[in-house]
């Protein structure tokens, strides 16, 4: 017997009846032989872990741009926050981390420099209907591995598809919304649960508010302190969750549903609409639109760029300009945009 079995096998032992086995995958785009060590989400798992894109997570921005302390998130903090937790809520109900796991690490591959603003200006810039859950799928079906993509599993490309819908429901009621596997919907709620906790944390930290603003009722609710609000969230979702017609609800308490809700309309009144992070979001578009003009117009340099990325930009799924610069600059790190900017727009001094 394989490793690979072994490891199948004490799912089936293991799992309860909601958990997405390995065994029981639908597959992949491309068929592919079975590993003889890892199961398939385990295999999904590294492919997302060593991929080009997760590297640059790292200067990515999360809530602050360019931030000098060491003590701030950015994309790829969060991203490990999600998975933590992810694996956490999995565990406790028996279904299947690896899948979670690997859900959680693809989940913002996708996201562009300069957080939520970079979306934004590629929403107006490119089309409204971008997104950035949408371009992470993108990105693990055909952008990495230079346009041969990674070639995951269906349920971790529906789980990475999944995973956000904006400002919509922390547990949405449309079906559509939801991903297929419980371990993708777990992952939707530990990034709703991950970002409440470290972007309040940082934006403490950097001043733009202070602890006294907090509703009361978050800090009644769900505590004063990262721990406290991490636990008490996670513990609700799985000690709340339960067993109805043959399916997993999984459901929280009025009491700390409503807390997480307000928590996030507080941080979108208080930290995202902030004067001093709005006016960074600003300069930041004006980058992103710059650039997205420049590589238009300079189709050599566009493919220069996404060469030095690993990217192949004249793969057929490119059927535009367009669409290349999109990826291109969906792509850029924080700090890699802004040296290119400078490197394209400001004077050269003579020595």
């Amino acid at each position: 017997m394989s490793i690979r079995l072994d490891f199948e096998n004490r799912e089936n032992g293991f799992m309860s009846p909601f958990g997405c086995r390995s065994s029981e995958s639908r597959g992949r785009i491309r068929p592919e032989s079975e590993c003889p060590v890892r199961t398939a989400f385990q295999r999904d798992r590294d492919r997302i872990l060593y991929s080009n894109s997760f590297r640059r997570l790292k200067h990515k921005t999360q809530v602050f741009l360019s931030p000098m302390g060491d003590q701030y998130r950015t994309r790829l903090t969060h991203t490990l926050e999600v998975a933590q937790i992810a694996r956490t809520i999995a565990r406790a109900m028996r279904l299947n981390e690896d899948l979670a796991e690997a859900i959680a690490l693809g989940h913002d591959l996708g996201h562009t420099p300069f957080g939520h603003g970079g979306e934004i200006a590629l929403k107006e810039i490119h089309s409204p209907d971008f997104t950035h859950t949408e371009q992470s799928l993108r990105v693990v079906d055909i952008l990495e591995n230079s346009g041969k993509g990674l070639n995951l599993t269906a349920e971790v490309r529906d789980g990475i598809l999944k995973h956000s819908k904006g400002y919509g429901k922390i547990i949405p009621d449309d079906p559509q919304e939801l991903a297929k596997t419980y371990e993708g919907r777990i992952v939707r709620i530990a990034d709703f649960m991950a970002y409440l906790n470290h972007d309040l944390d940082d934006a403490i930290r950097s001043g733009v508010i202070s602890t006294s603003q907090i509703p009361e009722k978050c800090i009644r609710h769900l505590g004063y302190r990262h721990s406290e609000r991490a636990t008490a969230m996670i513990n609700d979702l799985i000690f709340s969750s339960h067993e109805k017609n043959g399916e997993l609800v999984l459901d929280m308490t009025d009491e700390i549903f409503d807390s997480m809700t307000d928590l996030r309309q507080f941080l979108y009144d208080h930290v995202y609409r902030a004067p001093q992070v709005h006016q960074e979001f600003v300069k930041a578009k004006k980058i992103l639109s710059e650039l997205y003009t420049y590589f238009l117009e300079n189709e050599d340099r566009l493919q220069a760029e996404m060469r030095k990325l690993e990217m192949d930009g004249r793969h057929p799924e490119n059927r535009s300009p367009e669409r290349a610069v999109c990826d291109l600059i969906a792509s850029l790190t924080d700090r890699y945009a802004l040296d290119l900017y400078v490197r394209l727009y400001f004077p050269s001094p003579v020595v």
